[in-house]
């Protein structure tokens, strides 16, 4: 395989938002560019005006911003280049390899009726390529709208070589005459595709398998305008555990979906490259520096991905975890303000996240985990019988009298304190540490005693004990 002077593209159409196959192509363009010394641009496909959505363009931009994608070129919006498509099309009309199509929209309709009565397959069935150039002629000088449709081989095949699937062969009567320019004088994707690939110079075309059906009629114009063509890598679909196409009627999809319910990029990125890739050596964890080199479309799988939701947010915790406290410290904050909880004291709420990040897979877990430590705790709500029983207020005032009196609550007191505990009241295990929690933190299973009180502070065990005391 030639990589010399490698150049890429993601080629996004601004109709919503970015979903985890768009990033998964944009990633693995992004990662082959890198590996290669090569260039990796960014294009916007937005010649499809009906299904434009305002605003998709910088959501996609943050997005990728976000997950740390930088491209080297672009953006570039094919609606500023109609004029370069209008030559081309015009172009393979003059040379025979394109035509004028006057069918209306209820002409198509009637069309594909009637091939689905016949049980044909419904395409077009290329009736306006028989016109004679007399009656376009006048189709045009009355004023009829038209398009402008590929005139496809009838007989034969095309045959390309995938750099994922090998070799490929499609016979040309199974392709549609694709349109190529609207009636609106917009190109279609097919047309703009082409000429954008050609003139940015685009060496190697890295997309979904959904547009492997699509390659022979870019091939076939490829051909007619006398360009050269590029290589093809056609990526695996992205499935849903039950093996169906990956679809937003089964749950979360768009990468902004995944920010907001709190994944790191580091983890979306690393998760997303696994998604039909493997590493030489089976590895897993993977920053995007170590992707740059290890990345191979060699090691790219034919079949489909799932997309494992719980192995995601899995890694998302091993991120969360191997992050440094100050770092995650910093990026909580917003979930804490959003829960209105103050942060006046920095040494004890990086002690707070430091304790917790062990115990969360998604950002806003934090607030479960860690609201008890800065919210008032009214211990007649709490729902346990333990806290209401004789033995768990003794247990409750006889740790608020010793604390009281300690002058260090390092890990060594508090534990000579269980010790104490258990010669002085005859109680252990699970009868001492339920009533101890629920007493600190509302909770009969959480953090390890020593660690609710270093978290909590002197001050405010001790109030919390008596409390919980009835004292």
């Amino acid at each position: 395989m030639n990589t010399d002077n490698v150049r890429v593209r993601f080629a996004p159409s601004p109709t919503g938002y970015l979903h985890v196959g768009g990033l998964r192509t944009a990633l693995y363009n992004y990662l082959f560019a890198r590996k290669n010394k090569g260039v990796f641009l960014l294009r916007i496909e937005d010649t499809d005006r009906n299904r434009y959505v305002e605003g998709a363009v910088d959501n996609l931009l943050n997005t990728l911003k976000f997950v740390g994608l930088a491209y080297d070129e672009g953006p570039y919006f094919q609606s500023e280049r109609n004029d370069i498509y209008k030559g081309y099309a015009d172009k393979l009309v003059n040379n025979g390899y394109a035509y004028k199509c006057f069918c209306t929209t209820e002409d198509l309709y009637l069309m594909r009726e009637q091939q689905r009565t016949n049980e044909q397959d419904t395409k077009y069935d290329g009736r306006c390529r028989k016109l004679s150039s007399h009656k376009i002629e006048e189709n045009v000088e009355s004023g009829k709208r038209y398009v402008i449709r590929a005139k496809i081989p009838q007989d034969g095949h095309v045959e390309f070589n995938d750099m994922v699937r090998g070799k490929i062969s499609f016979r040309w009567d199974m392709v549609e005459d694709q349109v190529l320019m609207k009636s609106d004088g917009y190109p279609t994707y097919h047309l703009a595709n082409v000429v954008d690939d050609h003139l940015m110079r685009i060496t190697h075309i890295i997309r979904g398998e959904e547009w492997l059906t699509s390659t022979p009629k870019h091939i076939f114009l490829y051909q007619a305008l006398d360009l050269k063509q590029p290589v093809f890598a056609h990526l695996p679909l992205l499935l849903n555990p039950d093996k169906s196409k990956l679809s937003k009627r089964q749950g979360d999809v768009a990468v902004e979906d995944f920010i907001l319910k709190g994944y790191l990029p580091e983890a979306l990125v690393n998760y997303v490259a696994l998604l039909g890739w493997h590493s030489s050596e089976d590895q897993e964890i993977f920053s995007l520096k170590e992707l740059e080199q290890e990345f191979s479309l060699k090691r790219i799988n034919k079949a489909g991905a799932v997309f494992d939701q719980e192995k995601l947010k899995w890694l998302n915790g091993h991120y969360i975890r191997s992050l440094d406290t100050v770092k995650l410290a910093e990026r909580l904050k917003i979930y804490f303000r959003q829960a209105g909880i103050t942060i006046d004291d920095k040494e004890k709420y990086y002690k707070v996240i430091n304790f917790a990040k062990e115990r969360i897979n998604l950002l806003p877990d934090i607030i479960p985990e860690t609201e008890m430590f800065y919210s008032y705790l009214d211990h007649k709500n709490i729902d346990s019988e333990i806290i209401e029983d004789p033995l768990s207020r003794k247990i409750a005032k006889f740790w608020a009298d010793e604390l009281s009196i300690l002058d260090d609550i390092s890990d060594e007191e508090i534990k000579n304190l269980i010790k104490k505990t258990t010669d002085k009241l005859k109680v252990k295990g699970k009868k001492l540490y339920f009533p101890l929690r629920l007493a600190l933190y509302g909770k009969e299973h959480g953090p390890n005693i020593p660690i609710l009180i270093e978290l909590l502070g002197k001050e405010e065990s001790i109030k919390r004990l008596r409390s919980a005391s009835g004292v």
